[in-house]
C-alpha cells in the first residue's frame, strides 16, 4: 500500500509521516459483531456513501446555504472528543447549512467502525468515506489551508468561498459566530 498523505496531529508533532488510511484504532472487531447481530443492526446504521476525488469536489459545492464540512476518523482521539459538539451544531443549524462529515477511515470500514460511530454519536448529518485517487489532489480540493492532518473543520459561504477553518479540535462558540455572520449577512445577530 502506497504512503498517504493526510496525518494525525501527533505525527505532525513528531515530524514523522503518518499513514492514516492502514490504520484503525477505534473498534476493532465491530464489523463482525455488527454481522453477527443479524440484518436488524445493520439496518439501524446510517449510510455512508463512499466518495473519490471527482465526489469530494461535487459534496464540497455549496447549494445555496453555507456549507460546514468536517474531516475525521474513528482512530482519530480528537476527532472522536470534539463530535458531540458537532452534532450539537448539526441539530442547531438543522435546516438553515449544509453540514457534511467526511471520514478518511480504510475502505473496509464503510459498512463497520464508521457507520457504528456515527450511530453512537447520534449523528444525523451526510455522511462520507474519501477513498481519494490522488491524495495531495483531494488536499487541493478542500483548501489550500489543508495538511491532511485531522480534525479538520471548514465552512464555506454560500458561493463556495472559504470563510473559516480549523485544524484540530473546534471551539463551539467561534464556530456558532462564524455561521451566524453568514447567516445574518455579517450582521451580529440580536441576542
Amino acid at each position: 500500500m502506497r504512503p498517504f498523505n493526510f496525518k494525525c496531529p501527533k505525527a505532525i508533532a513528531s515530524g514523522a509521516l503518518f499513514l492514516c488510511f492502514s490504520i484503525g484504532i477505534y473498534g476493532q472487531g465491530t464489523a463482525s459483531s455488527s454481522a453477527s447481530s443479524g440484518q436488524t443492526a445493520a439496518a439501524k446504521l446510517p449510510p455512508v456513501k463512499q466518495i473519490n476525488n471527482a465526489g469530494l469536489r461535487k459534496a464540497l459545492t455549496p447549494s445555496g446555504k453555507p456549507l460546514l464540512v468536517n474531516f475525521w476518523a474513528t482512530w482519530c482521539d480528537p476527532c472522536r472528543e470534539e463530535f458531540p459538539d458537532l452534532v450539537k451544531l448539526d441539530a442547531d443549524y438543522k435546516g438553515k447549512i449544509d453540514f457534511i462529515t467526511i471520514s478518511l477511515d480504510e475502505l473496509s470500514e464503510i459498512h463497520g467502525d464508521v457507520p457504528k460511530f456515527l450511530s453512537d454519536m447520534k449523528a444525523e448529518m451526510p455522511a462520507y468515506l474519501l477513498k481519494a485517487e490522488d491524495d495531495d489532489a483531494a488536499i487541493a480540493i478542500v483548501s489550500k489551508n489543508f495538511t491532511g492532518a485531522l480534525p479538520f473543520t471548514i465552512l464555506y459561504d454560500p458561493s463556495g468561498k472559504e470563510t473559516y477553518f480549523r485544524q484540530g479540535k473546534i471551539t463551539p462558540a467561534l464556530v456558532r459566530g462564524e455561521i451566524d455572520k453568514l447567516l445574518t449577512g455579517g450582521k451580529t445577530p440580536a441576542p
